[in-house]
């Protein structure tokens, strides 16, 4: 096992603590605050951000979608140029905090932002960032990683950079407490399967990783269950800080990761709009179920571990398979795609042709996942 891990976000957990945005941000910064659809003006957060910062230079930029778009984040990025603006505010969930990412990485970048995404650029630099997180599920406040779409060709393309790790992250489980129950059952599915993405792989001699992702799974597993106390402030605690550790880099050190369940699903959001969460178990069972042969010793475990279930064998981790899918059924979320409102008859061939032309192929920890194999795993997953 080898790896160099550091992740410099600081994170102040707690209720009350927008209100340390009084000494995180640098006291001269020119601010570039970025929102969603405005729920921060219904619930309060707008108000102690704003109180927070006092008498900063602060120019807001609302609007960024659910799957940010590059159309939307390139004005951003015009406005940090037009206004001078110095440093990134996020405030909001994973979608707002991927846009700002992208946003203090192309502000620093003459060309045109969509490079980033496809690589033609890696970024040199970055505006600091920070973030006020109102949503968990995709750790994205305290990673280098970040999504974006371009809605205009039906692409849906992520890049990472050391660049982009936010300064600080503010977590205060009391805002999860006006969201719909929808955004929360996302919240908790997409940390489940970020955390599934770097367990359920190759068995290695990593036992504080797997442990610690055993735990992680087990935890959001009891929220599940739990989920009529799902106002309670220890409730949200759990679910906001095991989003953050499924996707903080540390569960991930010295491990073999997957990641193929992310990449198929991105092309089911790009081209019907699906939920980012609902995409990932529309199309996991039905991975598993086509790479049992590589990931059987895992899902053996898993079941034992986190479900509670007995058996050895293939048995033992196709009935792990199984209880995986009536966790996600209990939450109401998608395992195949009759449980959606997509109707087209070829989203099998669709999907498969979008990974084609996305280079996304081969997939998985082993690179074994072929065009051939990709097409077993999307007939199964659009019955």
């Amino acid at each position: 096992m080898k790896f160099s891990f550091a992740n410099p976000s600081r994170i102040v957990f707690g209720q009350g603590q927008i209100a340390a945005l009084a000494g995180l941000v640098p006291a001269g910064a020119r601010v570039l605050l970025m929102y969603g659809g405005g729920s921060i003006k219904r619930n309060g957060v707008w108000e102690q951000v704003r109180t927070a910062l006092g008498e900063r230079a602060v120019v807001e930029f609302a609007g960024v979608e659910v799957n940010p778009d590059v159309s939307t984040l390139d004005r951003a990025v015009a406005l940090v140029k037009a206004e001078r603006l110095d440093y990134v505010l996020a405030v909001g969930g994973g979608s707002v905090v991927d846009g700002a990412k992208y946003v203090a990485a192309a502000a620093c970048y003459d060309g045109e932002g969509w490079d980033i995404l496809t690589h033609r650029h890696v970024p040199q630099a970055a505006l600091p960032l920070g973030v006020v997180l109102t949503l968990a599920a995709t750790g994205s406040e305290s990673n280098v990683n970040s999504v974006v779409s371009r809605r205009a060709t039906g692409e849906k393309l992520a890049f990472a950079s050391e660049h982009v790790y936010p300064r600080f992250a503010v977590l205060d489980p009391s805002v999860l407490a006006s969201l719909p129950d929808r955004q929360l059952v996302n919240g908790l599915a997409d940390a489940f399967v970020h955390v599934c993405e770097q367990y359920l792989t190759r068995p290695g001699q990593t036992p504080v990783q797997t442990g610690y992702a055993e735990v992680l799974l087990s935890t959001l597993h009891d929220l599940a269950q739990r989920f009529d106390m799902r106002r309670e402030p220890e409730w949200l605690e759990s679910l906001m800080w095991s989003a953050n550790q499924a996707l903080n880099g540390l569960i991930g050190q010295g491990v073999v990761q997957d990641w193929a369940t992310h990449r198929i699903g991105h092309e089911f959001t790009a081209r019907y709009g699906l939920d980012h969460a609902r995409t990932l178990t529309l199309v996991q069972p039905a991975l598993l179920r086509e790479t049992l042969p590589e990931k059987q010793a895992r899902l053996e475990r898993m079941g034992v571990r986190v479900f509670g279930l007995t058996g050895e064998g293939e048995q033992l981790a196709r009935g792990t398979i199984v209880a995986l899918e009536a966790f996600y059924r209990a939450l109401g979320l998608p395992v195949c795609l009759s449980d959606t409102d997509i109707e087209d008859v070829d989203c099998a061939g669709h999907i498969l042709e979008a990974l084609k032309q996305h280079n996304m192929l081969p997939l998985g920890e082993f690179g074994c996942i072929d065009a051939i194999r990709a097409a077993r795993i999307l007939a199964d997953a659009c019955r």
